[in-house]
């Protein structure tokens, strides 16, 4: 049987792990209310995903460097992350993560589990606090889509050979490009894009989805 390489590119918040970062940042800094009511006008389509983001760090500003080492404790990976991430690279295929959420809260999750593929939000910091701010480019639902294309490129798997896995409009862009999209206890906008969907809070029952 002729081994084909593929790479599986796998949302964060709510996806790869249970929690959604910018929540438990927003409760450190006591704006939780006020970044949920950002949330929620995003859902109903009155702000985009940059206005929203850039709006929700917004409210985040002066918050102490120390509160990301705290979030980055309390957030737990999704039942199954870890194996499918151990199964994956063990049989050769590649692992990509892409977060509209921040670089600096899954850092060490990407370096603990030697994943080589990821791109996120990044916050400014200036002095030991956030400034409110966020230093590059946006992950948005067209860059997460573009990030897909340029990790297949850069690990030598055909686009067709490519699996995304999402639960968020944020999504669909990456989804409608991969040759396997699977929709992961998702919005009924993504369930209805996705090849596939899975309903239980668990990823292991990706690589049998795979076909591996």
């Amino acid at each position: 049987m002729v081994f084909v390489k593929r790479l599986v590119q796998l949302d964060v918040d709510s996806t790869f792990i249970q929690q959604e970062a910018i929540e438990l940042l927003a409760a450190k800094a006591g704006v939780l209310e006020q970044v949920a009511a950002i949330t929620a006008s995003a859902m109903r389509g009155e702000l985009d995903f940059e206005q929203s983001l850039r709006a929700r760090v917004g409210l985040l500003k002066g918050l102490p460097e120390s509160a990301i080492a705290e979030v980055q404790m309390e957030i737990s990976l999704t039942d199954g992350a870890q194996n499918l991430v151990e199964t994956l690279h063990g049989e050769g295929h590649s692992v990509s993560l892409v977060s509209g959420g921040f670089l600096d809260i899954i850092e060490p999750l990407i370096t603990a589990m030697s994943i080589k593929y990821y791109k996120a939000n990044k916050l400014e910091i200036v002095a030991g606090v956030l400034t409110g701010g966020l230093i590059g480019p946006i992950i948005d639902r067209a860059a997460k889509g573009e990030a897909l294309k340029e990790f297949a490129t850069a690990s030598s798997v055909a686009i067709e050979n490519t699996v995304a896995i999402g639960d968020g409009a944020n999504d669909l862009d990456m989804m409608a490009l991969a040759g396997l999209s699977i929709a992961f206890n998702a919005k009924p906008v993504v369930i209805e894009a996705a090849d596939l969907s899975i309903t239980e809070p668990t990823l292991s029952s990706v690589p049998q989805l795979m076909g591996l």
